[in-house]
């Protein structure tokens, strides 16, 4: 079978340009799903365009300043939004109305430069500001607070006015949602509990300066970094303690503290170009990097499953690329231009009849063939029809009962058991159940502390529980 039909990560990475999106768009992010994509305007305004069609479908106008990130909730149907106004908007995108309604709106006390949702409940977000400042916000009704985060530093007395906080630069939730990873001006790796917001470790990354970007493997084990050295770090994190279920913020809290050494420096030794953005493809295999090359689109990709080897560089045009983000489930890339034009990548794959049939041979001119009668039986007739004489030639035994063949006389299944029920198969254990994160072994339950409480007072964002409406030429339409 051809291996592009099982995982097209196992062949190659994006290679070519399918299509280009003209939204006017300072970036662009695929819905986890990756049949939308949402793509931020300069007005302030939003669009979701949908993959299939090539076309938007609804648009979001709430911002009266330039809109500074995007984030989709973990099943599509909400939609964040931060701006230079110094508000977060989610918008539910399950709204019948046009445009959507906004489901919250946050604001701040200065312009926001990103906002996230948290992995497993869109009711809790983080915010960092243009002031250096982060937060923690949850709008559930049992938790609603707003918590900045806090580095813990140690005062040795001897600065008068009390130890200096580095200010945070850029702010990232891990793929499971448990811990926060900021990134400050003087280089460091900040780690916090998100259920208490205590910082549990720093990292100095020795030579980094400051900290502009972070990325996460879907497997939460690996981390890249971007930095203002012009070069991506790729970091193994190690093992985090959890506090106590009764700890808090103002408890002292023991925090790692320490260098942590990458694994693999990802830069151009040539041109020496910075970064605008990087990620990493859905199986962790491929790295992606977009140059901030003023004179072109550029983006570098390297092979991790090959201990980082750089595999090629992707050249979109002219216009210099302002933002990358890769596909969720496919091997294709986003990445957006200048002028507000968005470059679709995908992976083309050639058509090899050979790989469903191992004696196919391609011929460059049609060749007259004479097919046999029998060529493509799955057995010869000769031995079909030798079978059938040999079977007809043995005596079949009528008067034999074989015992446990007859159903028992309460309709029960055909086995030697005479009550009615079916034999077990097997020794009768039961395999542990995943029950929304809860694990059955052996009859006693174990939850997580973390994911029990993120997951407390549910969004509502339920896979297939809610419809999108498709505005398309002034005519709206809705689905699953």
């Amino acid at each position: 079978m051809n291996e592009s039909l099982i995982n097209p990560f196992t062949l190659s990475h994006p290679t070519a340009v399918q299509t280009s999106l003209y939204a006017g768009a300072t970036f662009a992010r695929f819905d986890p799903a990756g049949r939308f994509i949402a793509a931020a305007r300069v007005n302030g305004s939003a669009e979701i365009w949908d993959l299939e069609t090539r076309a938007p479908i609804r648009w979001l106008d709430g911002h009266v300043k330039t809109i500074t990130s995007i984030d989709w909730s973990r099943n599509s149907r909400y939609l964040l939004t931060s701006s230079k106004d110094w508000n977060v908007l989610i918008w539910d995108l399950a709204a019948v109305c046009d445009p959507p309604q906004r489901y919250a709106t946050v604001r701040f006390d200065a312009p926001v430069v990103s906002a996230s949702f948290h992995p497993k409940n869109s009711q809790i977000i983080l915010v960092l500001l243009a002031t250096g400042e982060a937060y923690v916000c949850d709008t559930r009704k049992q938790h609603r607070s707003r918590v900045e985060l806090l580095e813990t530093i140690i005062d040795d007395g001897e600065d008068e006015e009390g130890p200096i906080r580095s200010p945070i630069t850029t702010a990232r939730f891990d793929p499971a949602g448990k811990n926060i990873f900021v990134g400050t001006a003087t280089g460091c790796i900040l780690v916090f509990n998100t259920r208490t917001k205590i910082m549990i470790a720093r990292h100095k990354i020795s030579g980094a300066g400051t900290m502009k970007g972070m990325d996460f493997a879907k497997a939460g084990r690996r981390l890249v970094t971007n930095s203002s050295d012009r070069t991506l770090r790729q970091f193994l994190l190690p093992k985090y303690p959890t506090p106590p279920a009764d700890a808090d913020a103002s408890a002292p809290f023991v925090f790692l503290d320490g260098e942590l050494e990458p694994t693999h420096r990802f830069s151009d030794p040539i041109n020496r170009t910075a970064w605008h953005a990087m990620c990493y493809s859905p199986d962790g295999e491929w790295l992606a990097g977009g140059a901030a090359d003023p004179a072109g689109h550029k983006i570098y990709i390297w092979d991790i499953s090959n201990d980082g080897q750089f595999a090629s560089a992707l050249d979109g045009g002219r216009e210099p690329l302002v933002y990358l983000h890769w596909h969720p489930t496919r091997s294709a890339l986003a990445s957006t231009t200048n002028q507000g034009s968005i470059l679709i990548w995908h992976c083309p794959s050639p058509e090899r009849w050979g790989a469903f049939a191992g004696g196919f041979e391609e011929v460059d001119e049609n060749v007259e063939y004479a097919e046999r009668e029998d060529e493509f039986d799955i057995e010869d007739e000769a031995v079909l029809f030798a079978r059938k004489m040999r079977a007809e030639e043995e005596a079949v035994d009528i008067d034999t009962i074989v015992a446990g063949t007859l159903a028992p006389e309460g309709g029960g299944a055909r086995s030697g058991n005479r009550g009615g029920a079916a034999t077990p198969v097997g020794d009768g254990s039961v395999p542990p159940v995943d029950l929304d994160g809860k694990f059955s072994t052996g009859g006693e339950e174990t939850t997580d502390l973390e994911t029990a409480w993120a997951e407390e007072e549910p969004d509502g964002d339920v896979r297939g529980g809610w419809r999108m409406k498709i505005i398309m030429d002034n005519e709206a339409a809705e689905f699953y």
